[in-house]
């Protein structure tokens, strides 16, 4: 064993047999490494990911690889999940170098972690040729490294900041939000749905946004644009289709054929962002995945104290995918006769595979209406024949060897899920979805957040160890705020502000106008990092931002409101470039230019009414309420005996109004 085996990490536990005399991440380490004069050699990865898995399996436990990487080298083994920190760092280097990054990313470092060389994915061959490579420079050429990796840290420090653009006025802004679904089309694919062409991500803070879009404009290109992503990415092999919930990306453009890893940040976007589409035309497809998939994360993805894991692997049995995937005799012979010839029909299975090995992925182009169309059979018939299909494939697959569980907690990831649970009971009206929510609510308040309102970022067997990061802060303050709007409990609008006064005095740089990802309490790394594009999950400033200035209207604090807008001012000239990758700044901008909606809704039915009002307008607004004027919103609203409704925009209010569908109209 080396000293990962009492690493936090499931990830890192699982290379603790390792002949490589692997370390974690700290300070001990970088000093050995210095005291040594030995160059680092860091390895991040994550649980969930396949080639991960490979290069550990071929490479790492290769005795005549690991020789070598013990003589030379300080080797470092790094979570990316746990380490946003420091994989940010290197996948900038290992893009710098190959113009491309993924998993697992294999770093160069000097002691002091400045990276001279990186990479992804090596064989074991190419690997020991690589090592010997660059022990060679170390000892021979020493200086040349030192300076490859001063060139590289100076690029990409400078890389980090966008210049600060003047003031725009508020036509401008008007005009600019308007021109975006223009900018935005070209990265479309309206055909088969998504961003861009294969690999494809879904992406699903740029369709919340879209959706926001259209809801202001009422441009039905936009809607089309979205339901087809959202429909195309349900019935596609990204969805699992038996059991629910969403793979990493598709390799192929038409979402058959997934990159198996479950990941608790893709879902937790993705309900919310088909519960705000449900709101829209209530489509059955929509309603099926967020149930459905609100089951598979209960089941497999929560812990019995409320926290969720972080992530299914991809793999089992040695093999990507083997849980997922049939073959057409599989079929044939493990299932009735009519069952298995829906099965194949209705999913398209071939005796030749669409995937490797004469395997089939499933997916469909298919509805229960079109399908019934095509055979001539009820529509209800085929709901019937569906269920039934989905639940004898179940019990059949449930009979495999499971992909594992990487069963760490983090907080931002846990903060996504939050939304999504409080997404699907406001589109559902589940209360199973709030319960569950508030359980998770109460679990991150009582074991990752501090009595300063500082921040861990994991919890596992019962213990937090690192520090939390911009990220951790900015999604949980958001989702406490949307909490609070679900139950006009202050206690969660309270914890929320008192992470953002915690980030503006220990992450924001005042001189930049910019939140840093990593605390000024904490030793940061050769470079400091500002993370301001959207991606797989928002921006953690872009949430900040929006969390700011919806806080600075609830509590009339104008500093709130001014560090929101200069944060948003200094991304303007990428919003129409950049496509979703601004998706979480666009919509604060239309959240501004439409007057910021807010509702005040106070009296003895103000729950019910705001619930009520959330489930029918499908407007991106903000409400606070409760029973009593309880935050300075509130100041001055309440009526005794009544409930009364104040819509509020650009810093004024409406009279009273006392009836849903009035709010409804003016809204």
């Amino acid at each position: 064993m080396n000293q990962l085996f009492n690493a936090s990490s499931p990830y890192l536990q699982q290379h603790a047999n390792n002949p490589v005399h692997w370390h974690e991440w700290n300070e001990e380490t970088l000093q050995k490494a210095k005291d040594k004069n030995k160059p680092l050699l860091i390895s991040i990865g994550y649980a969930a990911c396949h080639w991960c898995h490979v290069m550990a399996r071929e490479t790492f436990m290769n005795e005549e690889a690991a020789k070598v990487m013990n003589a030379h080298f300080i080797c470092i083994k790094i979570d990316r999940e746990e380490r946003p920190d420091i994989d940010q760092v290197y996948m900038e280097a290992v893009q710098a170098i190959k113009g491309t990054g993924g998993w697992p990313l294999n770093a160069f470092a000097l002691p002091n972690g400045q990276p001279f060389y990186a990479g992804t994915y090596y064989p074991t061959q190419h690997w020991k040729s690589l090592l010997q490579q660059i022990h060679q420079l170390h000892e021979n050429e020493h200086l040349k490294l030192v300076d490859e990796a001063l060139q590289l840290s100076n690029n990409i420090q400078k890389q980090q900041l966008l210049p600060l653009v003047k003031t725009e006025e508020k036509s401008e802004l008007k005009e600019l939000y308007l021109q975006l679904f223009a900018a935005w089309r070209g990265r479309i694919d309206l055909l088969r749905g998504g961003f861009g062409t294969a690999p494809k991500f879904p992406l699903p803070v740029g369709w919340n946004f879209l959706l926001e879009y259209y809801q202001q404009t009422n441009n039905s290109e936009v809607l089309k644009a979205v339901n087809n992503s959202l429909t195309a990415m349900a019935n596609g092999g990204i969805y699992d289709q038996i059991g629910g919930g969403f793979a990493r990306y598709s390799v192929d453009s038409y979402w058959r054929v997934p990159h198996f890893e479950k990941m608790l940040y893709d879902n937790g976007q993705l309900i919310s962002l088909y519960s705000n589409a449900y709101l829209v035309d209530k489509n059955l497809l929509y309603k099926k995945v967020i149930s459905q998939t609100l089951d598979f994360v209960e089941d497999l993805l929560m812990d019995k104290n409320g926290g969720f894991y972080a992530s299914l692997n991809a793999d089992s049995e040695g093999e990507e995918g083997t849980f997922y995937i049939f073959t057409q005799e599989e079929i044939e012979k493990n299932f009735d006769v009519d069952i298995a010839k829906f099965i194949i029909d209705y999913y398209h299975f071939t005796e030749e595979g669409n995937w490797e090995h004469r395997k089939n992925t499933l997916f469909t182009t298919y509805s229960p209406a079109s399908y019934a169309q095509k055979t001539g059979i009820s529509t209800k018939e085929v709901y019937i024949l569906l269920q039934k299909a989905t639940d004898e494939l179940f019990n059949y697959r449930q009979k495999r060897i499971h992909p594992t569980t990487d069963t760490k907690i983090l907080t931002a990831w846990n903060a996504l899920m939050l939304q999504g649970f409080l997404d699907a009971f406001i589109a559902l009206e589940n209360p199973k979805y709030l319960a569950i929510a508030l359980k998770n609510a109460y679990f991150l308040g009582n074991n990752l957040l501090k009595d300063d309102f500082s921040l861990y970022r994991n919890f596992k067997d019962g213990k937090a160890s690192i520090t939390g990061f911009l990220e951790d802060y900015a999604f949980l303050a958001d989702a406490f705020l949307k909490l609070y709007q679900v139950t006009f409990n202050t206690h969660w609008l309270e914890i929320s502000k008192n992470l953002i006064d915690y980030c503006i005095t220990h992450f924001y740089d005042s001189t930049d106008e910019v939140f840093a990802f990593t605390s000024n309490l904490e030793k940061s790394l050769y470079v400091k990092k500002y993370e301001v594009f959207d991606n797989v999950t928002p921006s953690s400033n872009a949430v900040m931002a929006n969390v700011l200035y919806r806080l600075g209207l609830l509590f009339d604090h104008q500093p709130y409101i001014s560090i929101g807008e200069k944060l948003l001012k200094r991304m303007m000239p990428q919003l129409k470039n950049s496509g979703p990758y601004t998706a979480k700044w666009a919509s604060l901008l239309g959240f501004m230019v439409s007057g910021a909606p807010t509702l005040a809704v106070i009296g003895p039915k103000s729950l019910a009414m705001a619930l009520e009002i959330q489930r029918k307008s499908t407007s991106s607004i903000l409400i606070c309420g409760g029973i009593k004027e309880n935050i300075p919103y509130l100041k001055d609203k309440l009526i005794e005996g009544k409930t009364s409704i104040y819509l509020c925009k650009n810093n004024s209010c409406s009279a009273p109004i006392f009836t849903i569908e009035e709010v409804l109209e003016r809204i």
